[in-house]
């Protein structure tokens, strides 16, 4: 038997696809709900703005949940709003929301000068500092940054830049070249402010993106940012990207994390060991609407089809309650490797 690892060790080493003593528990995107919300005091919108607020809420990841990550970039729009896109911050019940496209009528695409200066990304480096100070020592910090293809949703509008990817690609590659540069210095900064690991969330997902179209557009930027940034990466992708893995496994990123429309099995058999997989418990059906036996079922699936670390598929649902997100580690507290 392995002697225990700490939450942090068991995490990376699994990431990095060593041998962990059972098997993590963690998500690279949001896990906020309302219980931790109000277990924490700290309440959507403040936290998006407020580095303490944001600290507070992400470390219920870990200290509640008992996840060995914690991760504090709830949203997908800090850059955006960074970047001067108008943003609907939501309420308690409500996810931030891009309302503006600076490049929708522009074809000479340039970031504003120092954007990573604005209060939204500087609240989660700030965030990602007082996390290190206060958990680093024992569970890994997750960074987020936004790919060029999300980036390009928020700065042109989603349905512009997917009609441009088919009608005036040239435009959309000018897009994605500007705005890789944002992922990448985000990243970076997010690491010298504490990160262990940076998750790259970019959505060039199933029915939206041909897997050509991934191939040929974004495979060579997602490759050119993996060559900048210097720590573990993981992606996210949402949605049924089974079409495309043999593809993510090309990018150099460390790990994917992945939903449940995607078949654990076939995704273990597809990237063979090529990159870990982080997934895929189901959030709408399960996490949200079931029962902690569901997401016992559902996690024992997903460990018997080979996965490397358990996690909800994606950011939950802020209703989801907290005795099913705990289930996931109760599960995975019973599974050494």
């Amino acid at each position: 038997m392995k002697p225990k690892m700490s939450p942090k060790r068991r995490f990376l080493s699994a990431m990095m696809g060593g041998k962990a003593d059972r098997m993590p528990v963690g998500n690279v995107v949001s896990t906020i709900t309302l219980e931790l919300m109000e277990a924490s005091g700290a309440w959507y919108p403040h936290v998006h703005l407020n580095a303490g607020l944001m600290a507070t809420l992400a470390a219920t990841g870990h200290e509640i949940l008992g996840f060995d990550t914690v991760m504090p970039v709830f949203s997908v729009v800090q850059e955006a709003a960074a970047m001067g896109c108008e943003i609907n911050w939501g309420d308690v019940k409500t996810n931030p929301s891009v309302h503006t496209h600076p490049f929708a009528d522009v074809s000479d695409f340039r970031v504003p000068e120092g954007w990573i200066e604005a209060p939204a990304a500087q609240t989660v480096l700030d965030a990602l500092t007082i996390l290190r100070e206060s958990l680093g020592h024992d569970v890994v910090i997750v960074g987020k940054a936004m790919g060029p293809w999300t980036l390009s949703y928020n700065m042109m509008g989603t349905e512009e830049f997917l009609m441009t990817t088919a009608a005036d690609p040239d435009r959309a590659r000018a897009s994605l070249h500007a705005l890789k540069s944002v992922t990448i210095e985000f990243a970076k900064a997010q690491m010298q402010a504490g990160a262990d690991v940076i998750c790259i969330a970019d959505h060039a997902t199933g029915l939206m993106v041909s897997p050509l179209v991934y191939r040929d557009m974004l495979l060579p930027i997602h490759q050119e940012i993996i060559g900048e940034i210097g720590c573990p990466t993981v992606l996210h992708c949402c949605g049924n990207t089974t079409d495309r893995l043999q593809y993510f496994a090309e990018t150099g990123f460390d790990a994917y994390h992945f939903e449940s429309h995607v078949d654990a099995k076939t995704a273990v058999e597809t990237v063979a060991g090529r990159m870990q997989l982080i997934g895929n418990i189901n959030n709408p059906e399960v996490l949200l609407q079931g029962t902690p036996e569901m997401v016992a079922d559902a996690c024992r699936k997903a460990i018997e089809a080979g996965i490397d670390i358990l996690a909800p598929e994606c950011a939950v649902p802020l209703a989801t309650p907290t005795a099913n997100l705990k289930t996931i580690v109760e599960v995975a507290e019973r599974y050494a490797n």
